[in-house]
């Protein structure tokens, strides 16, 4: 009889320090009742109870948690059913009111993002649930971290990850995004050659302007060099009259100009009797002479 009492002393004794000591693991916190009330909260580390009277009666992680949001119909404003699906991050920050403030807050959490999830995007028209994700996400954060405040639960972010539209519609927008594809490289083409024409006008244009002005430098030039030629022509005239006028005054200039003049006279004569058939003398060959001295006579009176 003595071996059964003291195996189940035994037994007793290696209970009570089971139930009496606790290791809590980091991040997480235990919730301790006695005689089913809560007690205390035993965060990480090492733990005494009181066998019999105290009991874990949840474990909480204080962890971020990430609780998938199942896929769900979703009618917009312009009565279009969409399939969304998203993520909701959560953490405990209050393990009591974790454990009494409400029997599953991970299923509640779920269900209010699904709600709120629902509300928002019937506010929207298709078009905008698409561009309009930011918001949206915001939205619901705000509402269930609102709503789960008092079960002591901080919602740090929402995620939609997918946003699905009926096949008819998906089929409709992949034929308007093709059509507007279509329209902007129909535009840009477009563009292009409106853009490619400027171009070549404005080449043509430019080539035209160079042309004119080199075609009026040219002639500028060209008037420029007729100018200094004739000047050139004309002061050496000048300076030949000058010269003559000059060698008239010394001895035997003037003899020797009415040799000159004789000379380029009959010489003119006989180029026009080469130049032709008929010869055109002058009615009286004696006036030669009388020409001669008529010339000498000008050269003379110019001399007074």
């Amino acid at each position: 009889m003595g071996i059964p009492i003291l195996l189940f002393l035994l037994v007793v004794v290696f209970v009570a320090l089971y139930q009496m000591a606790r290791i809590v693991p980091q991040k997480q916190a235990w919730i301790v009742e006695r005689l089913g009330r809560y007690s205390q909260t035993l965060n990480a580390g090492f733990h005494l109870l009181v066998p019999f009277l105290d009991r874990v009666a949840y474990k909480q992680n204080l962890k971020e948690m990430a609780l998938d949001v199942p896929p769900q119909q979703c009618v917009t404003r312009d009565n279009i059913t969409v399939t969304v699906d998203g993520i909701l991050y959560l953490q405990v920050v209050d393990p009591v009111k974790a454990s009494y403030g409400i029997q599953d807050y991970l299923y509640a959490c779920s269900q209010l993002a699904q709600t709120t999830l629902r509300s928002e995007v019937g506010k929207l028209d298709l078009d905008r649930t698409f561009v309009e994700r930011t918001s949206i996400n915001s939205a619901i954060c705000a509402e269930v971290d609102k709503a789960s405040d008092p079960w002591g639960v901080k919602v740090t972010r929402y995620e939609i990850k997918t946003i699905e539209p009926p096949k008819s519609v998906k089929d409709a927008m992949e034929k308007q995004m093709r059509a507007e594809r279509e329209k902007r490289a129909a535009i840009a083409e477009s563009e292009g050659e409106r853009q490619s024409r400027i171009n070549r006008a404005d080449g043509e244009k430019q080539e035209a302007i160079a042309k004119s002005e080199g075609e009026k430098a040219r002639r500028v030039n060209e008037a420029e060099g007729r100018a200094a030629e004739i000047r050139l022509v004309a002061e050496a005239t000048a300076q030949g009259l000058r010269e003559i006028a000059a060698a008239t005054k010394e001895q035997g200039g003037l003899e020797a100009m009415n040799l000159r003049l004789a000379e380029q006279y009959i010489g003119e004569f006989g180029k026009i009797a080469k130049a032709g058939n008929t010869l055109v003398l002058p009615a009286d060959m004696a006036n030669v002479a009388g020409l001669i001295k008529a010339a000498t006579t000008i050269v003379g009176a110019a001399k007074g």
